[in-house]
């Protein structure tokens, strides 16, 4: 592969740029459902938004977007969606920009949205509702943007990843992982759903995992987060600098493809890992099988999940006891029409396209921002830190009717979809390859080979990438038996 040339070779030098996002009315802020044009409220917020809730910098071919709001764990509002969209839209356009990178300011990269203010907004009746689902209008449309956009783009997840921050990453090219990253989807302990696209890339993780996480919410620390392919790499966060530097001097001639600048950055990303700090994933072993037997089935309740997992805690090793007895409490304390929700989620996400996800989702956070339990949860969970078990309405699993599941899958009366601002789309992601190999492929090369020549083949493939070995390994150990 010939080498990228610099473009410091053909740019004069000049000093990191911070960039002022110009704020202003195009039609992508426009109501989603109920107004053709912005509401009061919107434009409003648009005068109101603060001034450096995000910042934007330009270093030769890299343009950055950093979170900066460290003291809220940078969660995302409608503030910074507005500024993040146009700003996107005019580097996808823009010849001088190679690659976009999406940061966070302090310890965390983006811990979601900001529920607290959206629930203070549901307390005020059917506008203010509203007002909470046009929040999510826009940030569903800034995910798919990001999900389709036409630049390479990095997300560095260094710190705590969650909610509106897995949208801001997971449907990137590149989503790097630090010894930092904390990921989880924790909606359904506020009464919520894992939301931004969480119905596409949750049912396409690898055996039961993603309906694991999503019921549970589950953490993933770290390299876990690289193993279980949340995130394609993995380098220490005291590189980040030099990477995002190297990055700047890229260049990519304007005939190469996308996918051969993918090749490029991929590469050297590479360059800068220089080991994992485990050998496999914490889930793995008996404890990733017993998740893919209870979980995997497509026909399973909420109701036979917990038979499966008490069959577990009676006739399990004792950490498959104690594993079983843990989960079976952390499902019991979530919002019960949460749980019966995401469960159908990801039981039928997985036949959306990337664009699809996006309007369904919309439905559903828009049906929730009218259920009790939202406004219960927030404010039990996050405003008050209660450590008691809130008030679901309903307050047991076995009081949750079908009907009432299904009325979060109906989408709106009139048939209306939630405009987005791009046009793509498509089944699956198109740069999977960018990250590990999948158990499927490992299993494929494994047909009649020893260990050692899988592992050549897929490295050969995988151009030496860091990790390919310990996940051959791992996979092959857990299907050995």
């Amino acid at each position: 592969m010939t080498a990228p040339l610099s473009w410091a070779s053909r740019i004069a030098p000049s000093h990191t740029m911070p960039l002022r996002a110009k704020i202003t009315n195009p039609a992508w802020v426009s109501g989603t459902r109920k107004y053709a044009t912005p509401t009061a409220d919107l434009l409003k917020a648009q005068q109101t938004d603060e001034p450096d809730d995000v910042v934007f910098t330009n270093n030769y071919g890299v343009r950055s977007i950093e979170l900066n709001r460290p003291k809220k764990l940078n969660s995302l509002n409608g503030s910074m969606a507005r500024k993040i969209i146009p700003r996107l839209q005019e580097w996808a356009k823009s010849d001088m920009a190679g690659v976009v990178i999406i940061k966070g300011s302090g310890r965390a990269f983006c811990a979601g949205g900001d529920v607290a203010e959206l629930a203070k907004w549901n307390r005020e009746g059917p506008q203010g509702q509203q007002r909470s689902s046009d929040y999510f209008g826009l940030e569903y449309k800034l995910d798919h943007l990001i999900a389709t956009y036409t630049k390479p783009y990095v997300a560095f997840m260094d710190g705590i990843t969650m909610g509106g921050g897995v949208g801001l990453s997971i449907h990137a090219p590149f989503r790097i992982a630090t010894e930092n990253t904390l990921f989880a989807m924790p909606e359904t302990t506020i009464g919520f759903f894992p939301d931004v696209g969480a119905s596409f890339f949750l049912p396409r993780m690898e055996g039961a995992l993603g309906t694991y996480l999503a019921l549970t919410s589950e953490q993933l620390k770290g390299v876990d987060a690289f193993y279980h392919g949340i995130a394609t790499h993995f380098i220490h966060s005291s590189t980040l600098q030099q990477l995002e530097s190297r990055l700047a001097e890229l260049q990519f001639p304007d005939y190469m493809t996308l996918e051969d600048r993918f090749k490029i950055i991929n590469a050297t990303i590479e360059e800068f890992s220089t080991g994992l700090p485990a050998e496999g994933p914490h889930i793995s072993g008996e404890l990733r099988k017993t998740i893919d037997s209870v979980f995997h089935n497509e026909q399973a309740s909420i109701k036979t999940i917990i038979a499966s997992l008490e069959d577990v805690h009676a006739n399990g090793s004792e950490e498959l006891k104690s594993w079983a007895k843990k989960t079976i409490d952390t499902i019991e304390t979530r919002s019960p029409i949460s749980v019966a929700v995401t469960l159908q989620q990801m039981r039928i996400g997985r036949q959306w396209s990337i664009a699809q996800t996006f309007q369904r989702e919309y439905d559903i956070a828009a049906h929730f921002m009218a259920h009790p339990d939202f406004v219960e949860g927030v404010t039990a969970r996050l405003i008050e830190r209660k450590k008691e078990r809130p008030n679901w309405q309903p307050n047991k699993l076995e009081d949750v009717k079908r009907r009432d599941v299904d009325a979060f899958f109906a989408g709106a009366e009139n048939g209306e979809k939630l405009p987005l601002i791009s046009e793509a789309d498509y089944k699956e992601y198109p740069h999977a390859w960018i990250g590990l190999p999948k158990e499927s492929e490992i299993l494929r090369e494994a047909a009649g080979k020893k260990a050692e020549d899988v592992v050549a083949t897929l490295l050969e493939k995988y151009e030496g990438k860091q990790g390919v070995r310990e996940k051959v390994a791992e996979v092959l150990e857990r299907y050995k038996s």
